[in-house]
């Protein structure tokens, strides 16, 4: 068996060098002009801010060619939604990548992956993060690394970027040291998050309800939490055993009330929830998020990013920490106090949630005085407009320097 692994990791590592060899023979064909490769979560997703960037290019400015890079266990949605993609990894993806004046994500590519002199790579990011990251972690829990490798792999990828997305100046400020990132930064607000506020009404949340099967006379619970750095299968597939108790919620809520259980792309889990059909729906996978946002009334999370979008809603949100000792001291650490300046309440059981949600349900689910200045500090920028700047400085070159306060754009040389 070991022979066998062994014999596998070397014919795995031997691909690697053929892969990247031949990629930098096709990076020498000419680029093509105005081409853009788009991938969200490693291809798993048509999703976030690439999503929200390739959309609006489609539509104003259709003469860009563009492709999304896909994981081949997300292509039947790529087919059944008619958007152009590639098969991440194949020959003709390497011709693209290869060839393409930019790249857009929103996560890392493959590492052995160089990036021709010809093509800008904008990283959009995912979320503000309350959690630390990279270069400000002190200890890496995950699967098949340590710190010092994962660290050391973090740098090499963010040294290829040529542009990185910011949503406000607090992350800014992560971004510019967690990343070593030195590089062109643009501080617009979001992409992603112009959604929330153009289908921010009662005919589009209709609609959203019907296309995802959720009663209409019930109000909509959100759950999203994050991952946990050292509970996993192996690299890049995490476990979570789900630590909200479905029966109680049912018992307590499910006449007024359904679920929505959204988990973290890296969580590997397939939940049973036959025993709470009609209750509980999972949209985990081959969704975007946003769409979910809209159609719930109050979310429910821990560590995750999510709350930070959310809060653009202006609704109620809860976060259910139940294990927030050992994620702050052991496994990431906070950015900031949030068990002092979380916009909602922090709760450690689901009675504790359920409490929670029939404390704002009896105030018509306004939010709580700590979520003002909360929404100040992380959603200013967001309006509606982010990619529309985002647009307008990377790909058709305008500059953005001298427009309002609300957009900052910051440059600076490695």
């Amino acid at each position: 068996m070991r022979e066998t692994i062994k014999q596998y990791k070397r014919l795995y590592r031997c691909l690697k060098k053929t892969y990247k060899r031949l990629f930098r023979l096709m990076s020498r064909l000419p680029v093509k002009k105005d081409s853009i490769v788009f991938e969200s979560f490693r291809g798993v997703q048509y999703s976030c801010n690439p999503r929200a960037i390739y959309e609006y290019m489609r539509q104003y400015h259709p003469h860009f060619r563009m492709v999304w890079s896909v994981d081949k266990r997300s292509v039947d949605y790529f087919e059944k939604h008619r958007i152009p993609y590639v098969k991440r990894s194949s020959i003709r993806w390497m011709f693209w990548m290869a060839r393409a004046q930019y790249w857009v994500t929103n996560s890392r590519l493959p590492l052995w992956l160089p990036k021709p002199k010809h093509t800008t790579y904008v990283q959009t990011w995912h979320g503000t993060t309350l959690k630390k990251l990279a270069g400000d972690m002190d200890e890496v829990h995950m699967p098949g690394t340590d710190t010092v490798k994962y660290k050391r792999n973090f740098f090499k990828e963010s040294g290829k970027w040529d542009v990185l997305i910011s949503p406000n100046a607090y992350s800014t400020d992560i971004f510019r040291r967690a990343f070593l990132f030195g590089k062109t930064l643009i501080e617009t607000g979001y992409p992603r998050n112009d959604y929330l506020y153009t289908h921010n009404n009662r005919q589009a949340i209709e609609q959203l309800k019907t296309t995802y099967d959720i009663p209409k006379d019930k109000k909509v619970l959100l759950y999203a939490p994050t991952w946990r750095d050292d509970q996993s299968y192996e690299k890049g597939r995490y476990k979570f055993d789900l630590p909200l108790d479905l029966n109680l919620l049912k018992q307590k809520l499910g006449e007024e009330y359904v679920v929505i259980l959204r988990m973290h792309y890296l969580v590997a889990e397939n939940f049973d929830l036959s025993p709470y059909e009609g209750f509980v729906y999972d949209y985990s996978t081959n969704v975007d998020i946003r769409d979910l946002y809209l159609i719930s009334d109050l979310l429910i999370t821990d560590y995750s990013s999510v709350f930070f979008d959310y809060a653009n809603l202006r609704r109620p949100i809860v976060f259910y920490m139940f294990d927030i000792d050992q994620y702050r001291d052991t496994l990431r650490g906070f950015y900031f106090d949030i068990e002092k300046n979380a916009p909602g309440p922090i709760v450690k059981t689901t009675e504790e949630v359920v409490e929670a949600i029939e404390s704002f349900a009896a105030q018509n689910f306004a939010v709580p005085p700590s979520f003002h200045p909360f929404y100040d500090k992380f959603c200013y920028l967001e309006d509606g407009e982010a990619t529309k700047r985002v647009v307008e400085r990377v790909f058709l070159g305008k500059d953005l320097t001298q427009e309002t306060a609300n957009t900052a754009v910051t440059t600076s040389t490695r």
